[in-house]
């Protein structure tokens, strides 16, 4: 199915509505027959909601007002089922931006997590591009693959799931110089970057998206190690938002601060030495051997989820993802009446 078709158009059965209500309380709903929402203002039928345009107020049963909004990606992607810490809106957008993500791409990720960051990969890259995405545990993959098939209906034909460690999984499923990008989030993404230049195609570029400042100089030191790369760059991206209502106008109370650090680099072409590096020898990294205990993952903050969490989670993502195909079973079933 098409992931560039454009979500628009009057609501119909099967789609996802954001709902909000009295003193902005918010309901997410996929529309279906027969389909009700309750609250303690009453009853909202799902039928009222079908046929009108997107951004329309509909009234539930106790004369409640509900303004009806498809929601947006960053809408969900903070709303939805988690197996683990997803990846920001805020930073999903730099990812786009500083890895050059384009329609086509072919594409790896690791970890999947919660498949935050898959679906902004996969709407990005389109139905012509290529993702695979790998995750060493079956649970989290499990999570990601029904938060994607929930929000777009389908299970895009574009993405691959791998359940492996990519350090092992990648050289089979990616042949030496086919991978435009490479987006690692992951606890120690310098284990990796070996296999990464070996599949990335000449100029195409690596990102990485770690916590803590040991992780970022830990990684940014093994890139530039190895002569693979070039135009190593590190940033960080924090948002603040602002009120603004007549002449008040001022920044939020609160702020989306730090989440993370974005590392990026190039790589090279086979042989090739930028000049400034053939002008001074690689420089010794400034860790020895005992520094890298700095970088083991209770150090660095990994937080580990209990097996009992995160059953939870997968049921319920698969409640969600069950929910949104019985809806698209029953839209499918109108058209062909």
């Amino acid at each position: 199915m098409n992931l560039d078709l454009r979500p628009s158009g009057p609501f119909r059965l099967g789609d996802r509505v954001q709902l909000t209500g009295p003193k902005g309380k918010l309901h997410t709903v996929t529309l279906r027959e027969g389909g009700e929402l309750h609250t303690h203002h009453g009853v909202l039928r799902h039928e009222s909601i079908v046929g009108q345009p997107d951004g329309s107020v509909v009234v539930g049963s106790g004369g409640h007002e509900y303004l009806a909004l498809r929601p947006l990606l960053k809408d969900f992607v903070m709303s939805m089922p988690r197996g683990a810490a997803i990846v920001y809106p805020k930073d999903a957008a730099q990812i786009l931006a500083s890895a050059d993500i384009f329609p086509g791409a072919t594409v790896v990720e690791a970890g999947v997590g919660s498949g935050a960051l898959s679906m902004w990969l996969l709407r990005t890259i389109g139905s012509s591009g290529r993702l695979l995405s790998f995750e060493r545990r079956e649970e989290f993959a499990d999570v990601a693959r029904a938060n994607v098939e929930t929000f777009f209906g389908h299970f895009p034909e574009s993405w691959n799931v791998l359940v492996g460690d990519l350090a092992e999984e990648l050289p089979a499923a990616a042949a030496p110089g086919t991978v435009d990008r490479v987006v690692l989030d992951m606890l120690a993404p310098w284990e990796c970057i070996d296999v990464v230049a070996e599949a990335l195609t000449p100029g195409g570029v690596v990102l990485c998206y770690v916590a803590t400042a040991t992780q970022l100089s830990r990684v940014a030191e093994y890139i530039r190690g190895t002569g693979l790369f070039t135009d190593t760059e590190a940033t960080e991206t924090m948002v603040r938002g602002w009120h603004v209502e007549g002449l008040a106008v001022r920044p939020d109370h609160r702020m989306v601060a730090h989440t993370g650090f974005l590392i990026t680099a190039r790589r090279l072409a086979p042989g090739a030495v930028p000049p400034d590096v053939r002008k001074r020898a690689l420089k010794k990294p400034s860790y020895a051997d005992e520094d890298v205990e700095a970088w083991t993952p209770g150090a660095v903050g990994d937080r580990q989820i209990t097996d009992k969490n995160l059953r939870k989670r997968v049921r319920n993502a698969q409640k969600a993802v069950d929910g949104a195909r019985r809806a698209a079973e029953d839209r499918s079933d109108e058209t062909v009446d």
